[in-house]
């Protein structure tokens, strides 16, 4: 299970402002790109599930990941997720002809979404991408995570942060963004459920 406290920022301005007051603690920024995938017959979509590629920084990195059965209550994110690296030369491929993603044996995600959601013979169909720069801080021995995420729509920004007591985090970055005076609210869908609503929330 993975739990994260997320915070969505009103517009590009609180996002840089924020962006300038955590820079004392940057550790990086990665270049995303976000690809989804479905059964041809919606068998993931139907069990609230989603099966996404995310290639790094000019292609460094590619992981799978399965999330599934996500919830956002007041901010606070809970979703079943699993996770594991491919080569990206074979998430390319597979991006390019999705009905590869049928034929990876190597990977242990992929052979549980046909095990276990039952994939028919139709096989996977993409269902799009989106990018996002990821710009990652350590503040206060807690990892936060600068969202900038960019649809053919339009763009969110968001404060993301995973953590086992989301309360206590949730309100220290509340306490941080007040006294900074950057405007915030509570997240209420994810990044994949505005990428489907086709609009910003």
């Amino acid at each position: 299970m993975e739990v994260e406290v997320k915070l969505r920022l009103p517009d590009s301005s609180a996002h840089q402002k924020l962006s300038e007051v955590l820079s004392p603690f940057h550790l990086k920024t990665h270049l995303q790109e976000n690809v989804f995938f479905d059964g041809a017959a919606a068998e993931l979509s139907s069990k609230r599930a989603v099966l996404r590629l995310r290639f790094y920084d000019s292609d460094s990195l590619c992981v799978v990941s399965l999330k599934a059965k996500a919830v956002i209550v007041d901010g606070i994110s809970r979703v079943e997720e699993d996770e594991e690296e491919i080569d990206p030369s074979i998430g390319r491929v597979c991006v390019a002809e999705p009905w590869r993603l049928a034929s990876l044996d190597s990977s242990r995600i992929l052979r549980r979404v046909k095990e276990e959601i039952g994939i028919g013979d139709k096989g996977f169909v993409c269902l799009g991408r989106f990018k996002n720069v990821r710009a990652v801080f350590d503040w206060k021995g807690l990892k936060l995570e600068l969202d900038e995420t960019q649809y053919d729509f339009g763009t969110c920004y968001e404060i993301e942060c995973e953590s086992a007591d989301p309360e206590r985090v949730r309100k220290l970055l509340e306490e941080f963004l007040t006294e900074n005076e950057i405007s915030y609210s509570y997240s209420e869908v994810s990044k994949f459920a505005i990428f489907r609503s086709g609009k910003l929330p």
